[in-house]
């Protein structure tokens, strides 16, 4: 069923004998052109250069920026006690209004630490003051380890409430002492500009 119909429109011109002008389909084909020219495909070459030149530019930002990270050397703080896991009762278990003292505390001293900005210079400072947090904790682990096997006391929990307020006291001095040496490396920084 399938005819080629080239083939039946030449039988049919013969036919009929329907016979094209001279110059006919040259006339056409350059009203074609006049009217449809030819475009271009355009380069991509271009783009792709562009591209290119994209992705050093960005690598190479970001290995300028990532080599200055390498160089500090980090400050390991210990987990703090209190979110360990416990065998014993602790400060929060005796009553909700003492849960909410060891909550608040607790709260405030993993903002502190979060907040520290440690840089080469600040590291001899930033551990010293580590150290004695790090007494403080094992002191407090101390007094946990005292209220399990005594059993809850006023002084007990004085001390620990105690305990906790201190460190949260270090971490505020030690944040403090950062700012101002931050603040004296700033002046001394404008001083040498003018």
């Amino acid at each position: 069923m399938a005819q080629d119909l080239r083939k039946l429109f030449e039988e049919e011109c013969k036919k009929e004998g329907y016979v094209m002008t001279e110059g006919h389909e040259k006339r056409f084909m350059e009203l074609l052109d006049r009217e449809l020219p030819t475009k271009r495909k355009p380069s991509f070459l271009i783009l792709k250069i562009a591209a290119a030149i994209l992705v050093l530019v960005g690598m190479g930002t970001f290995m300028y920026t990532n080599r200055e990270v390498k160089n500090i050397k980090t400050t390991i703080v210990e987990k703090d006690p209190i979110m360990e896991t416990k065998t014993g009762i602790s400060l929060g278990d005796l009553s909700p209004d003492l849960k909410k003292v060891e909550n608040y505390y607790v709260a405030n001293i993993n903002l502190e630490l979060s907040k520290l900005n440690i840089s080469g210079e600040t590291k001899e400072l930033v551990d010293s003051y580590m150290e004695r947090l790090s007494e403080l904790n094992v002191e407090y682990k101390t007094l946990n380890t005292e209220l399990n096997q005594i059993g809850p006391n006023d002084q007990t929990i004085s001390a620990l409430i105690k305990n906790l307020q201190l460190r949260l006291q270090l971490l505020q001095k030690l944040k403090k002492n950062l700012n101002e040496v931050q603040s004296s490396k700033n002046e001394q920084y404008e001083t040498n500009a003018i």
